[in-house]
């Protein structure tokens, strides 16, 4: 009798063993992130500058944020990024903190050989949760042509591109480029997008999955300089951003006849 009703509990026991392991829910695809071109076939080559900190807030380091905007950029297929000390170097040959007008810009851009400046600007700063950043980024580009003056005084540069008493903003630039924003996590809509650049870029069966870019300043950082460079890149060509706008209302149209059918 004890036999038996030894058999059967370890039978109900390898049973319950088959069904745990049975119904283990599969892992979580690890998707794929979000791609960035850059727009036109020719590869060019950008610099980012160190931050210009104006949120007032003393925990801001210029550098950090300036490295953050650097490896958001090296992820833009067709650009080449030349690291920030190396902008840092020029800046103290020139005995500069901070480039004042595009023609200083053109100059730094000469000295590097490259094709355009990024200079990241950050306007709030509050890392605790919810984080909220709002950020700018401005793109000079070295004009066509430019040649670079043999005697160069860089404040002359700077009081060369200052309006004029009649003038209530510099003349506009077609060589300029810029996107800002403010993220504040609070907010739903940026939560969604919080989640839409986690996938992959983190693991989704980690502990703390998408929520690990609200806790950790330097990743919130990373998805808002993201978001910016995407604004750029719009903006550099709108034709082909309008069409994939386009083609995805068209997709989604036929996506919802056939639905109603």
């Amino acid at each position: 009798m004890k036999e038996t009703v030894r058999s059967t509990l370890v039978g109900l026991m390898l049973g319950a063993t088959v069904l745990v392991c049975g119904c283990e829910p599969a892992p979580q695809p690890y998707g794929s992130e979000r791609q960035l071109f850059l727009p036109g076939i020719k590869r060019q080559v950008w610099a980012v500058a160190p931050a210009v900190n104006i949120s007032g807030q003393k925990a801001v380091d210029p550098l950090l944020q300036a490295d953050l905007v650097y490896q958001q950029m090296q992820q833009v297929h067709g650009l080449t990024v030349v690291p920030v000390n190396r902008v840092a170097e020029v800046f103290a040959g020139l005995k500069i903190d901070k480039v004042q007008s595009a023609e200083q810009a053109s100059l730094v851009c000469d000295l590097l050989g490259c094709d355009a400046l990024v200079v990241p600007t950050v306007t709030m700063y509050d890392p605790y949760d919810p984080p909220k950043l709002g950020a700018s980024l401005q793109v000079f580009s070295k004009p066509a042509g430019f040649t670079r003056p043999k005697n160069v005084d860089v404040r002359e540069l700077s009081r060369a591109a200052t309006p004029q008493e009649d003038e209530s903003l510099p003349v506009s630039n077609a060589n300029f480029l810029q996107a800002v924003g403010v993220y504040d996590a609070a907010n739903g809509s940026v939560r969604d997008a919080v989640v839409e650049y986690a996938r992959g870029r983190n693991d989704p069966e980690g502990p703390m999955g998408a929520k690990e870019y609200l806790v950790s300043m330097d990743r919130y950082c990373g998805f808002v300089y993201h978001a910016l460079m995407m604004d750029l890149l719009k903006q550099m060509d709108p034709k082909k951003e309008g069409f994939e706008e386009k083609k995805q209302y068209a997709q989604g149209r036929k996506q919802a006849g056939r639905k109603g059918e």
